[in-house]
Protein backbone atom coordinates (compact mmCIF):
# COMPACT_ATOMS: atom_id res chain seq x y z
CA UNK A 1 0.00 0.00 0.00
CA UNK A 2 3.04 2.26 1.07
CA UNK A 3 6.24 2.31 -0.60
CA UNK A 4 9.23 4.46 -0.48
CA UNK A 5 10.81 5.33 -4.01
CA UNK A 6 13.34 7.60 -5.38
CA UNK A 7 12.52 9.73 -8.33
CA UNK A 8 13.46 12.01 -11.04
CA UNK A 9 11.53 14.56 -12.83
CA UNK A 10 11.68 17.66 -14.53
CA UNK A 11 10.44 21.01 -12.41
CA UNK A 12 9.44 24.38 -14.97
CA UNK A 13 10.96 27.57 -13.07
CA UNK A 14 9.53 30.36 -14.38
CA UNK A 15 11.01 33.70 -15.62
CA UNK A 16 9.90 35.54 -12.94
CA UNK A 17 11.42 33.02 -10.26
CA UNK A 18 14.94 32.78 -11.28
CA UNK A 19 16.58 35.74 -9.32
CA UNK A 20 15.27 33.69 -6.22
CA UNK A 21 17.17 31.19 -4.40
CA UNK A 22 17.57 28.05 -6.78
CA UNK A 23 17.28 25.35 -3.83
CA UNK A 24 14.19 27.13 -2.66
CA UNK A 25 12.24 27.67 -5.61
CA UNK A 26 13.05 24.26 -6.77
CA UNK A 27 11.78 22.89 -3.67
CA UNK A 28 8.73 24.80 -3.25
CA UNK A 29 7.58 24.03 -7.21
CA UNK A 30 8.37 20.16 -7.05
CA UNK A 31 6.49 19.59 -3.69
CA UNK A 32 3.60 22.02 -5.81
CA UNK A 33 3.93 19.83 -9.06
CA UNK A 34 3.97 16.27 -7.54
CA UNK A 35 2.55 16.07 -3.94
CA UNK A 36 -0.76 15.11 -3.70
CA UNK A 37 -1.11 14.00 -7.09
CA UNK A 38 -1.90 11.00 -9.18
CA UNK A 39 -0.11 9.04 -11.62
CA UNK A 40 -0.46 6.59 -14.40
CA UNK A 41 0.17 3.91 -12.33
CA UNK A 42 -2.64 4.32 -9.88
CA UNK A 43 -0.18 5.77 -7.29
CA UNK A 44 -0.81 9.13 -5.65
CA UNK A 45 2.23 10.62 -4.36
CA UNK A 46 1.72 11.71 -0.22
CA UNK A 47 5.20 13.19 0.15
CA UNK A 48 8.64 14.16 -1.33
CA UNK A 49 11.59 15.00 0.22
CA UNK A 50 15.44 15.43 -0.40
CA UNK A 51 14.91 17.10 -3.03
CA UNK A 52 18.68 17.28 -5.62
CA UNK A 53 18.70 19.24 -8.80
CA UNK A 54 20.40 17.29 -11.25
CA UNK A 55 23.05 18.70 -13.72
CA UNK A 56 21.89 22.13 -15.27
CA UNK A 57 18.71 23.64 -16.38
CA UNK A 58 17.37 23.38 -19.83
CA UNK A 59 16.09 26.40 -21.85
CA UNK A 60 13.69 26.02 -24.68
CA UNK A 61 13.40 28.68 -27.30
CA UNK A 62 10.35 30.79 -26.98
CA UNK A 63 9.90 29.71 -23.23
CA UNK A 64 11.56 32.36 -20.68
CA UNK A 65 11.70 29.55 -18.10
CA UNK A 66 14.52 26.92 -16.97
CA UNK A 67 13.57 23.30 -17.11
CA UNK A 68 15.43 21.48 -14.23
CA UNK A 69 15.80 17.93 -13.60
CA UNK A 70 15.54 17.17 -9.94
CA UNK A 71 15.87 13.77 -7.98
CA UNK A 72 13.78 13.42 -4.70
CA UNK A 73 12.27 10.44 -2.37
CA UNK A 74 8.59 10.58 -2.47
CA UNK A 75 5.83 8.50 -0.59
CA UNK A 76 3.83 6.47 -2.41
CA UNK A 77 0.24 5.23 -1.82
CA UNK A 78 -1.23 2.74 -4.26
CA UNK A 79 -3.95 0.50 -3.11
CA UNK A 80 -4.37 -2.70 -5.06
CA UNK A 81 -7.55 -4.58 -5.88
CA UNK A 82 -7.99 -7.82 -3.50
CA UNK A 83 -5.78 -5.49 -0.68
CA UNK A 84 -7.41 -6.10 2.95
CA UNK A 85 -7.42 -2.71 4.19
CA UNK A 86 -8.10 -1.31 8.09
CA UNK A 87 -10.17 1.95 8.12
CA UNK A 88 -12.52 4.00 10.40
CA UNK A 89 -15.73 4.73 9.21
CA UNK A 90 -16.07 9.06 8.19
CA UNK A 91 -19.30 9.21 7.21
CA UNK A 92 -23.05 6.95 6.27
CA UNK A 93 -25.44 7.76 4.15
CA UNK A 94 -28.31 6.20 2.88
CA UNK A 95 -26.81 3.90 -0.14
CA UNK A 96 -23.29 2.89 2.46
CA UNK A 97 -20.68 3.99 4.57
CA UNK A 98 -17.30 5.83 3.53
CA UNK A 99 -14.18 4.66 5.19
CA UNK A 100 -10.73 6.46 5.12
CA UNK A 101 -8.38 4.83 4.69
CA UNK A 102 -4.39 6.10 3.96
CA UNK A 103 -5.20 9.15 2.09
CA UNK A 104 -8.27 8.31 0.66
CA UNK A 105 -11.77 7.20 1.20
CA UNK A 106 -13.51 4.38 -0.01
CA UNK A 107 -17.24 3.53 0.13
CA UNK A 108 -18.71 0.34 1.54
CA UNK A 109 -22.03 0.07 -0.47
CA UNK A 110 -24.94 -1.10 2.00
CA UNK A 111 -25.36 -4.27 0.06
CA UNK A 112 -21.61 -5.53 1.14
CA UNK A 113 -21.96 -4.48 4.67
CA UNK A 114 -22.51 -7.76 5.80
CA UNK A 115 -25.19 -10.77 4.88
CA UNK A 116 -28.27 -9.36 6.89
CA UNK A 117 -31.12 -7.21 5.47
CA UNK A 118 -29.91 -3.26 6.72
CA UNK A 119 -31.81 -0.58 8.33
CA UNK A 120 -30.53 2.78 7.89
CA UNK A 121 -30.55 5.12 10.81
CA UNK A 122 -30.28 8.54 9.43
CA UNK A 123 -30.85 10.83 12.30
CA UNK A 124 -27.89 8.97 14.42
CA UNK A 125 -25.61 8.38 10.98
CA UNK A 126 -25.99 4.29 11.72
CA UNK A 127 -26.02 0.99 9.94
CA UNK A 128 -28.15 -2.06 11.71
CA UNK A 129 -28.99 -5.25 11.03
CA UNK A 130 -32.05 -6.34 10.70
CA UNK A 131 -31.52 -9.88 12.26
CA UNK A 132 -28.34 -9.15 14.16
CA UNK A 133 -28.90 -5.84 15.42
CA UNK A 134 -25.26 -5.26 14.85
CA UNK A 135 -24.59 -1.31 14.15
CA UNK A 136 -22.02 0.20 11.99
CA UNK A 137 -21.53 4.10 13.00
CA UNK A 138 -19.30 6.80 12.26
CA UNK A 139 -16.00 6.31 14.10
CA UNK A 140 -15.79 2.26 14.25
CA UNK A 141 -12.88 0.44 12.83
CA UNK A 142 -13.54 -2.12 10.08
CA UNK A 143 -11.33 -4.52 8.10
CA UNK A 144 -13.00 -4.77 4.21
CA UNK A 145 -10.96 -5.78 0.91
CA UNK A 146 -10.93 -3.30 -2.15
CA UNK A 147 -13.11 -4.71 -5.20
CA UNK A 148 -13.06 -1.82 -7.26
CA UNK A 149 -10.31 0.80 -8.03
CA UNK A 150 -10.78 4.13 -10.44
CA UNK A 151 -8.60 6.65 -9.67
CA UNK A 152 -9.31 10.63 -11.08
CA UNK A 153 -6.20 12.19 -11.55
CA UNK A 154 -7.15 15.61 -11.61
CA UNK A 155 -9.12 15.57 -8.42
CA UNK A 156 -7.11 12.07 -6.68
CA UNK A 157 -10.05 12.87 -3.51
CA UNK A 158 -13.07 12.21 -6.08
CA UNK A 159 -11.24 8.40 -6.64
CA UNK A 160 -13.34 5.89 -6.78
CA UNK A 161 -12.90 2.93 -4.44
CA UNK A 162 -14.90 -0.48 -3.91
CA UNK A 163 -15.18 -1.98 -0.82
CA UNK A 164 -16.51 -5.28 1.05
CA UNK A 165 -17.06 -6.96 4.30
CA UNK A 166 -18.96 -9.83 3.17
CA UNK A 167 -16.38 -12.54 4.12
CA UNK A 168 -14.74 -14.50 7.20
CA UNK A 169 -12.60 -12.22 8.32
CA UNK A 170 -13.75 -8.94 7.38
CA UNK A 171 -16.08 -6.70 9.42
CA UNK A 172 -15.74 -4.18 12.23
CA UNK A 173 -13.08 -4.41 14.49
CA UNK A 174 -15.14 -5.79 17.68
CA UNK A 175 -17.32 -8.38 15.53
CA UNK A 176 -14.61 -10.32 14.28
CA UNK A 177 -13.01 -10.46 18.23
CA UNK A 178 -16.86 -11.63 19.37
CA UNK A 179 -16.56 -14.32 15.95
CA UNK A 180 -13.30 -15.23 17.55
CA UNK A 181 -14.31 -15.41 21.15
CA UNK A 182 -17.28 -17.79 20.01
CA UNK A 183 -15.35 -20.35 18.22
CA UNK A 184 -12.90 -20.38 21.71
CA UNK A 185 -15.75 -20.98 23.30
CA UNK A 186 -17.02 -24.10 21.01
CA UNK A 187 -13.35 -25.27 21.62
Amino acid sequence: MYLLTQRERVVRIPPDRLGDNVNQVVNELAREAYEGRIEGNNSLTVLIKNIETVGDGRIVHGDGAVYQTVKFDSLIFRPMIQEVVEGNICEILKFGAFVRFGPLDGLLHISQVMDDRIDVDDSNQRLIGKDTKRDLKVGDTVRSRIVALSFNEMNPRESKIGLTMRQPGLGKLEWLTEERAKKEVEK
